[in-house]
């Protein structure tokens, strides 16, 4: 037998390919008719043929070279076995079985239809590179088939990652099924929630209306055991099943499963939260939040807030044409609805140029731009006089109203405040000096849940004015002020955002609490004023500590100061970037990342080439 070099085995593999190929564009592209037929055919017979072919090349192959030829073989095998297998599914298989195999045995023909292209594949990607391999070696004396054998090593691995992959996606198409990573925990009852059980004075009856073992009724009701320690003689929690309990559900005009009941006498405030946890995950997640809305509405009387109008106060809506936009303070309205309230307007034509209504609960001066008439300012004197409740936001670039505050020991200076070192950055601008930010509280109970806090909720002022309290205070008038500016704030007199000589720097008052005693049948005189208006706008009202000062804020000047605190919820806080993070990100993921992998693959690579002439080095050594 001859032993000698053969030429390259290229030709034989591209006969080989080319049969595979005649083979697809007739199954697959011309799919009926002589043509399929002819080049089916041709295709098996080009493919055999080279098999045959190499398998002679195999044997008159140089010992070297011989192994290499093997493998080459072995895989033009593989091909041939999933050429085997599609036809065995196809119309040939049809014919030799009398019935289609997805007939007959529609298991294994669904084996076949993913395990045909598995097998072409570890086929033809190894010996692409087994070939391209030994085309370099051709004419070298002595072939290495270490090379070869890395080459064939890296095809099999390179189909195997493939078909992975893709068998990866096939299964993840057809399960379709979800995992849900994100936290999730049903609130539980906060502060807040637990002092409104405990000053219940009436019975109140929750029915929670949800199946046996159903797991949002378990996670709802261990929510209402947990509560109602605070007041077990006044609060009764009743779990039924609206099915079975048709009459009891329609008489609260609850129609289905998955409901919470609030009621006490007439008053009855639904929560529906529904059956699946999947869907009822933000719902229990806010449940705390959402409780104590409803149990507001049947523990407490309704109370009338009036927001004054007709001065460009904030508004609810959008600025009027021609004026300039302002932040609204409609997330204010609705967290005011949210406690209990019935927000309402208050300007002349309602009846302000004569006296506050008397059903008042608390007036609000909402960062005015224009001056009150003279007898607007006096009916909201006369009503401070009389024991009222008011909420002053007032603005540098509005009226001083000296007339209210002067009674109060309060003046207000309209210099704007700024702050070079603890600010709010919005704009990444000079002017962002005047986000004031802070987390000083006192323990006044206007600010119950912001002391309790701390620095957890520091509270932003996007433009606050000067204020200073008034020496000697006036007559069994008391302050408090309740939130102070950082120690390094100062007077921006000129308004450049920089301390310049004679801008006073210290902890300026920014919420002071104002109560005077009242003569003996009346009520106590409550104010609250503030020097930023927009401290309660939308645009900073989405920050916890805006939204406990105005809800903690309300509490005190209507006397509810006793259901101050903090409120349960267990809502994933979005990650939020800046525009340069997201840089970064991108940066590092898109460029960092694959130069640290071709750094390590290089170095890897160098230390293997360093080991390669020292191993040889050792081995001329040893001989």
């Amino acid at each position: 037998m001859s032993t000698r070099p053969v030429g390259s085995g290229l030709p034989v593999t591209l006969a080989y390919v080319a049969g595979l190929l005649a083979v697809f564009i007739g199954e697959r592209i011309l799919g009926a008719g002589t043509g399929r037929t002819v080049l089916s055919v041709l295709g098996v017979v080009a493919a055999v043929g080279a098999l045959g072919w190499r398998f002679t090349r195999m044997r008159s192959a140089a010992a070297d070279r011989r192994a290499v030829e093997g493998w080459v073989l072995g895989l033009y095998g593989v091909g041939l076995a999933a050429l085997l297998l599609y036809f065995l599914r196809s119309d040939a298989g049809a014919a030799v079985f009398g019935s289609p195999l997805s007939q007959k045995a529609p298991k294994l023909a669904v084996v076949l239809a993913a395990l045909f292209p598995a097998l072409l594949l570890c086929s033809l990607l190894p010996l692409a590179l087994v070939e391209a391999a030994s085309a370099a070696m051709t004419r070298a004396p002595v072939m290495e088939t270490g090379r070869a054998r890395s080459a064939l090593y890296s095809g099999l691995g390179l189909a195997f990652v493939v078909v992975f992959a893709f068998a990866s996606m096939y299964v993840a198409t057809q399960a379709d099924v979800t995992w849900d990573l994100s936290y999730f925990r049903t609130a539980k009852p906060g502060d807040s929630t637990r002092k409104v059980i405990r000053g219940l004075n009436e019975p109140l009856q929750v029915t929670l209306f949800f199946p046996p073992a159903n797991e949002v009724g378990e996670a709802v009701s261990q929510y209402f055991r947990d509560l109602a320690v605070e007041s077990p003689q006044l609060l009764n929690v009743e779990r039924l099943d609206q099915a079975v309990e048709p009459v009891r559900a329609r008489n609260l005009g609850v129609h289905n499963n998955g409901t919470i009941v609030l009621a006490r006498g007439d008053r009855k405030e639904p929560l529906t939260v529904g059956l699946e946890i999947d869907r009822a995950r933000g719902q229990l997640q806010r449940l705390d939040q959402e409780v104590q809305r409803r149990l507001l509405a049947v523990a407490r009387p309704r109370r009338v807030v009036y927001f004054t109008a007709g001065h460009g106060e904030r508004a609810e809506s959008r600025p009027v044409p021609g004026e300039t936009p302002r932040p609204s303070v409609g997330q204010l309205k609705e967290l005011l609805r949210a406690q209990n309230v019935d927000v309402r307007s208050l300007g002349v034509a309602e009846g302000l140029g004569t006296e506050v209504p008397k059903d008042a609960a608390a007036v609000v001066v909402m960062g005015p731009t224009r001056e009150f008439l003279p007898e607007e300012l006096n009916a909201l004197r006369e009503y401070a006089d009389r024991g009222g409740r008011l909420w002053l936001a007032l603005e540098p670039d509005g009226p001083d109203f000296q007339r209210l505050l002067e009674p109060l020991g309060l003046k207000y200076l309209k210099t704007p405040l700024a702050n070079a070192q603890v600010f709010f950055r919005a704009t990444r601008q000079q002017s962002d000096r005047g986000n004031l930010a802070t987390a000083s509280f006192s323990s006044h109970p206007s600010v119950t849940s912001l002391a309790a806090m701390a620095a957890q909720a520091p509270v932003i002022f996007p433009g606050a004015g000067a204020m200073e309290q008034l020496q000697p205070l006036p007559n069994a008038v008391m302050h408090d002020i309740s939130v102070r500016a950082h120690g390094a704030t100062f007077a921006d007199a000129n308004g450049d955002f920089t301390q310049d000589a004679g801008e006073t720097r210290r902890a300026w008052p920014l919420v002071v609490a104002v109560e005077r005693p009242a003569p003996a049948g009346k009520e106590t005189m409550r104010a609250v004023v503030m020097a930023d208006a927009d401290a309660l706008g939308d645009l900073v009202l989405g920050n916890l500590g805006n939204a406990y000062l105005a809800v903690d804020t309300l509490r005190w000047l209507t006397g509810e100061e006793n259901i101050s605190g903090t409120v349960s919820t267990e809502e994933d806080v979005p990650i939020q970037h800046t525009r340069e993070q997201d840089v970064a990100w991108f940066y590092a993921t898109v460029f960092l990342g694959p130069a640290l992998v071709l750094a390590v693959g290089f170095v890897k690579t160098r230390r293997r080439g360093r080991r390669a002439p020292r191993a040889a080095v050792a081995a001329g050594g040893e001989r």
